[in-house]
């Protein structure tokens, strides 16, 4: 045992944790939360665009019955595909870009 307490005293092949390491780790992991932020906004926004176009698709139909003569008759049948109560309440709008001393009225552009 003593032996090996002197072995581990003599070793220098260990691994020395620096500041230079602290720094360079703390900034990855900075770097990452930034990063994995960025991608999680990105996706909301494709799946909310996958959702609007979902929205907007018009599902209606019509089509109409048969009757032969004394013989039998299919009736037929409608929808009728009405707005949704969610319907592009949070669609994505775009804006012009403006200048840093610009101001844009929002409520007059024409989306």
């Amino acid at each position: 045992m003593k032996t090996l307490m002197n072995q581990l005293l003599s070793d220098e092949a260990g691994f020395v944790i620096s500041a230079e390491l602290i720094l360079v780790a703390t900034i990855a992991v900075l770097s990452l939360v930034v990063g994995l932020a960025e991608v999680s906004h990105g996706i909301n926004q494709e799946l909310e665009d996958v959702g609007s176009a979902f929205g907007a698709m018009q599902q209606s139909y019509v089509y109409r019955g048969l009757q032969t003569a004394d013989k039998g008759s299919i009736v037929g049948s409608y929808f009728n595909d009405d707005r949704d109560h969610c319907d592009s309440q949070y669609d994505i709008i775009g804006t012009p870009p403006v200048g840093e001393d610009d101001y844009v009225d929002h409520d007059d552009y024409d989306y």
